[in-house]
């Protein structure tokens, strides 16, 4: 089974059609449906209609209800105020349409595919070679993960791009330094860890940096060593691959700590782009969307000045003839959607940097690489910010290191797992794997709940809490269900459309009709807050759900069934909900 219509969809029909029935020049119009606390539903848009046919929208309201036809779907309709129309579903069609999406096979929960499906090329995830990961490196890979998990579960083909930062000046330096000392990267035990790998990096970049500042001989050499960098001199080459390779035992053991995959063809640093760097500049200058500038070839914007009131032009190759970061990111988008034929272009790339994608997006469309048909956006981030309101930084005011940021989430979470393990009968080693998923999910959660482009304080004790708006919160919504399955004995979960349905069982069952439309609506803006919070909603629901309406001590078998039903599709629902945002949900807690 590919998609279940929604309820939601279902009643946006019938509605259409009445009024089409009713208004024939409203063939076309839109009932403007929204769920309501009046009744399940609201319709809105028969008031702009009468407005428009200069009729009474009360008697229009009534016409159309005369003619809706209501079958199993609709309990009751209502003209209501001055032509609003609240409607109510039945209780026989929840329960069906929940059953649907309960036996859907493939685990899909009867989510469509996005009707346009295309390729995008995201850009997520981008650490530096040869430099530790810090708090900064947090939100575009947790952000760009999520999206790229809801993405694909669309339908949408995407391509993951890990845009490292491995070329550059202080390349000569580093290679320089590693020829005069040759056995600084060497393993005598073999297979190294990421801290380990990590620790000769830094030993040997501070080692480098303190020569090239104290010794001028030294820095000559170095800046000889970046064009031999540049010029491809095979020695340099080969050197420079092994700070490449060294930092990326590292940079995958961060990931994998972070709970996420990074494939090794997928990173294609600044250095994939060399090739293209000088045909892109000719490209540029030949068609004069970029013009030399004091021997610097730029690209300027009517709208992009500096606080003197003069220009600030893209600068795409220095006057002293290098490459600027413009040159590398055009090159990339040439790539991106001739060599990958991408529809869209996504950036998760820190707010910081709008003005650079701003000008480099317009430059792309100046030359025909962007239009209307292949688009880019960056998805910008704010800020993670300490408790105190302020960037978030050690007590000596130094950044904080990423993995240490994930070991304490692990260790708090840990400790709030531990303090259950007892009563639910974990072992050592459940305490552990589950204290991971607590303290990752802490993380990650605390971040894609929030919309992407706000800062947000990053505060431990509120992001392992069980109470609130936290993963916790939905890994034990999500547990609590599995212990009431494992103790249903010989009842099974089974849909009884025939049941009336209480009061919190209508407000769980429409709550989850509407997962599908919702993850359209998050893959279409790229926006997985409104997933987060469409889960943390699911949670509440379920919890009233607990307080009202007792699951394996209901009043019938059927009704036992019915419910054991209902909470199996919301484990599910949170499960794949979860999933999508990179979030693990253990059996137990």
């Amino acid at each position: 089974m590919a998609s279940v219509q929604s309820l939601t969809a279902s009643v946006h029909q019938r509605l259409a059609n009445a009024l089409s029935a009713a208004l024939p020049e409203a063939a076309d119009a839109d009932p403007l449906l929204r769920r309501s606390d009046r009744a399940d539903y609201q319709a809105n848009g028969i008031l702009a209609l009468a407005k428009k046919a200069k009729a009474n929208p009360r008697e229009l309201a009534t016409q159309v209800v005369a003619r809706i036809e209501s079958g199993d779907l609709l309990a009751d309709v209502e003209v209501s105020g001055p032509g609003f129309l609240n409607v109510t579903i039945t209780d026989k069609a929840i329960t069906e349409n929940l059953a649907a999406r309960y036996a859907d096979a493939d685990g899909r929960l009867g989510v469509p595919y996005a009707e346009h499906a295309g390729t995008t090329v995201i850009d997520y995830a981008q650490p530096n070679v040869a430099k530790e990961m810090h708090v900064g490196h947090l939100r575009s890979a947790v952000i760009g993960d999520a999206v790229v998990q809801i993405l694909e579960f669309v339908g949408e083909t995407v391509v993951r791009r890990h845009h490292i930062g491995d070329w550059g000046t202080q390349f000569g330096m580093l290679i320089q330094y590693l020829i005069e000392h040759p056995h600084e990267l060497d393993h005598e035990g073999g297979e190294v860890s990421g801290e380990e790998a990590m620790s000769n990096l830094n030993r040997l970049y501070k080692a480098s940096r303190a020569l090239f500042d104290s010794d001028e001989e030294f820095k000559t050499r170095a800046r000889r060593r970046v064009v031999d960098l540049q010029a491809g001199d095979a020695e340099t080459l080969a050197l420079w691959q092994k700070f490449v390779d060294e930092s990326k035992i590292y940079f995958y053991s961060v990931f994998d700590k972070l709970d996420m995959e990074i494939r090794d063809p997928d990173v294609v640093g600044e250095s994939g782009y060399n090739d293209m760097l000088d045909e892109t500049c000719r490209l540029l200058e030949e068609s004069g969307v970029a013009v030399d500038s004091e021997g610097a070839l730029c690209v300027f914007f009517d709208d992009v000045k500096g606080p003197d009131g003069n220009p600030v032009p893209l600068i795409v190759r220095k006057s002293d003839g290098g490459y600027g970061y413009a040159a590398t990111d055009l090159s990339a988008i040439r790539d991106r959607v001739f060599g990958l034929k991408a529809d869209t272009l996504l950036y998760v790339v820190d707010a910081r940097q709008s003005l650079h994608f701003k000008m480099v997006f317009e430059t792309a469309r100046r030359m025909g690489w962007l239009n209307d048909e292949v688009t880019a956006e960056q998805l910008a981030f704010g800020t993670v910010l300490g408790k105190d309101g302020k960037p978030f930084k050690t007590r000596e005011g130094e950044t904080v290191r990423l993995v240490d940021l994930l070991d304490e989430a692990i260790d708090r979470a840990t400790a709030v797992v531990r303090e259950k393990a007892e009563k639910v009968g974990l072992t050592e080693e459940e305490i552990a794997e589950n204290g991971r998923y607590v303290g990752i999910g802490a993380v990650k959660y605390a971040d894609l709940s929030t919309s992407a482009v706000r800062d947000y304080k990053f505060d431990l004790d509120q992001m392992v809490s069980l109470n609130g708006d936290t993963s916790v919160y939905l890994q034990y919504a999500y547990a609590r269900i599995q212990s009431i399955l494992r103790k249903a004995g010989e009842a099974r979960p089974a849909a009884h459309p025939e049941l009336e349905l209480a009061p919190a069982e209508r407000a769980l069952g429409l709550h989850l009709d509407q997962f599908g439309e919702l993850l359209l609506e998050v893959a279409r803006g790229h926006e997985p807050h409104k997933l987060a919070a469409y889960l943390y909603q699911l949670a509440s629901h379920l919890t009233t759900f607990y307080d009202q309406c007792p699951v394996l001590k209901a009043e019938t078998p059927e009704q036992v069934e019915n419910r054991l039903f209902l909470v199996d599709l919301t484990a599910r629902t949170l499960q794949k909900g979860m999933a999508l945002l990179g979030i693990r949900t253990p059996e137990r807690l």
